[in-house]
């Protein structure tokens, strides 16, 4: 029986762009931008909580919540924002790596180290399969991603006109 272009490849197993991307649709941390809007939305919140309570004291000793509260708040808020917006982006970036990789109509490999790396060109059912997988599995994930920056995004400007507006 002969083996077909897509059996056929010279890439190690676990730098196959298919195979990375199934890694990461795994991973626990890269596995929140999956999950329903619900859950999604709770876990951004869990890192905001947790960025508001790092950035509250350091807001703090910079505003007064006894004299400043509204810009104690303000601080506060951006502190976690940021933090947020931090995860966000390293969320954006594994799978705009990954992206990329399945996209790319070339597979760059490492046979043994870094020092030997190889291009491989995918056939054309391998890049249609990938492409898809593009198409309906991570552009709706990256879409997301971008459109939760977009409301941190206001959420910043927001709080700039308040403080502006404060001054």
């Amino acid at each position: 029986m002969r083996e077909s272009a897509v059996d056929f490849c010279p890439v190690p197993r676990e730098q196959q762009p298919i195979n990375e991307y199934e890694q990461l649709k795994d991973s626990w941390f890269f596995r929140w931008a999956t999950l329903e809007a619900d859950s999604y939305g709770r876990k951004l919140a869990w890192v905001g909580l947790w960025g508001w309570l790092i950035a509250a004291p350091i807001a703090a000793a910079s505003f007064s919540p006894s004299k400043f509260f509204l810009k104690f708040i303000l601080c506060s808020n951006v502190g976690a924002t940021f933090i947020v917006t931090l995860v966000l982006l390293r969320l954006y970036l594994g799978w705009s790596y990954i992206c990329d990789r399945l996209n790319s109509d070339k597979i760059f490999y490492e046979e043994s180290g870094w020092y030997d790396g190889q291009t491989w060109l995918k056939p054309k059912t391998m890049l249609k399969r990938d492409r898809l997988v593009v198409t309906y599995q991570i552009k709706p994930i990256l879409v997301r991603l971008q459109k939760t920056f977009l409301i941190l995004l206001m959420l910043g400007l927001i709080s700039g006109l308040i403080w502006f507006i404060l001054e």
